[in-house]
């Protein structure tokens, strides 16, 4: 599962996990400065925090990686020690988002044209915790650069790096080049096979992902855009041993409440690099996955509404509370390929709570297929 501000959530996370969990969960991207100044300086209690509020998890959605970024060392390995505290199973480093906000921090996409403060970034969390260090980033800024900006971040050794397959240039708007994820296989073979490489960018469902790694030689493949209204995009995936009955969303709970979880905790990134050679090497292996993939699940129209009526009322639990209206990314997505799709999304785009939309979706005349 691919971080994604405002969409992976807990809430969002819970409605996935509840219908098919991906192997690793990852959650929305933290600013470590922010953590620091909200915390240490401005002394904000966790339970106000909406940082804080970030980093809930569920233990149903283990392993979760926590995603954080920042241009400081020093703050990065203050929010390293955090996620450790709070029990999480990795924590990634953010060096490929290309909103200018926080590019201008040095953050995020900005990292690409500095490698020497990338390098040190990653050193700085893998020296403040025992947690797996793994970085998200793109295959360069302007133009592709890999031989030099991912040699780079495999000389820091992190336990994974997650390429997404464009520019910083090129955002979202060309098509991702996963023909250059063979480039970063052999550069990562020649300078250091022990670092796991996951490609992200297009990847629709999981055939695709399958095929995709199948064909690049990489190490697995990170759904993003796929889970837009698809909390079902995993269900092909089934763990062995699979815990409890996913029948019912979990409820949140506090981060501090994961904090004795150090013994749940999966190795996930050491494991897989151990075993790359071997078909199990990821959930997109091309021979057989770590979890079997079944036939997955085909919901109706009237499913997919009963899902944002849950991830509505999920979100309402979110605390400190979020406003409302960032569901409407939602809406977009759930509501949508049906006879009167846009008068319905339309109407809930109007809804301030849970309530007022769950009752407009049974009153509306939806198809079951």
């Amino acid at each position: 599962m691919a971080p994604m501000a405002d969409v992976t959530d807990v809430a969002f996370r819970a409605l996935v996990a509840a219908r098919g969990a991906p192997n690793v969960f990852w959650t929305e991207f933290v600013s470590a400065d922010g953590l620091y100044h909200t915390r240490e300086i401005a002394k904000m209690p966790d339970a106000e925090n909406p940082l804080m509020r970030d980093l809930l998890f569920d233990t149903s959605e283990r392993p979760i990686v926590a995603q954080i970024f920042s241009s400081k060392p020093e703050m990065i390995a203050y929010a390293t020690k955090l996620v450790a505290e709070l029990g999480f199973d990795g924590v990634d480093i953010n060096m490929g988002c290309p909103d200018r906000a926080i590019e201008k921090q040095g953050c995020g996409a900005a990292m690409i044209k500095n490698p020497k403060l990338a390098r040190e970034i990653l050193r700085a969390a893998q020296a403040a915790s025992t947690l797996p260090v793994s970085v998200k980033t793109r295959v360069g800024y302007n133009k592709e650069s890999l031989d030099e900006w991912l040699t780079a971040l495999l000389e820091a050794n992190p336990a994974a790096i997650t390429l997404h397959l464009r520019t910083r240039k090129e955002m979202s708007l060309v098509p991702a080049d996963w023909e250059l994820m063979k480039k970063a296989v052999e550069i990562r073979d020649r300078v250091n096979p022990d670092v796991l490489l996951i490609g992200n960018g297009d990847v629709q469902d999981l055939a695709d992902g399958r095929a995709k790694v199948a064909e690049s030689g990489c190490d697995g493949a990170m759904l993003g855009r796929a889970m837009f209204g698809n909390p079902w995009v995993f269900s092909g995936l089934v763990r062995a041993g699979e815990r409890g009955n996913k029948s019912e969303s979990p409820a949140p709970i506090s981060p501090s409440t994961g904090s004795n979880a150090q013994n749940e905790k999966d190795h996930f990134f050491e494991n897989a690099a151990q075993s790359r050679n071997r078909p199990s090497a990821s959930e997109c292996a091309a021979d057989k996955p770590s979890r079997e993939i079944g036939a997955g699940v085909q919901p109706t129209q009237r499913d997919k509404l009963n899902a944002l009526v849950e991830l509505a009322h999920g979100f309402e639990k979110i605390s400190p509370p979020k406003n409302f209206a960032i569901l409407k990314k939602h809406i977009k997505a759930f509501v949508t390929g049906f006879d009167g799709a846009a008068d319905l999304r339309a109407r809930l785009m109007q809804a301030e709570s849970a309530a007022e939309l769950e009752k407009t979706i049974l009153d509306a005349p939806v198809p079951r297929v």
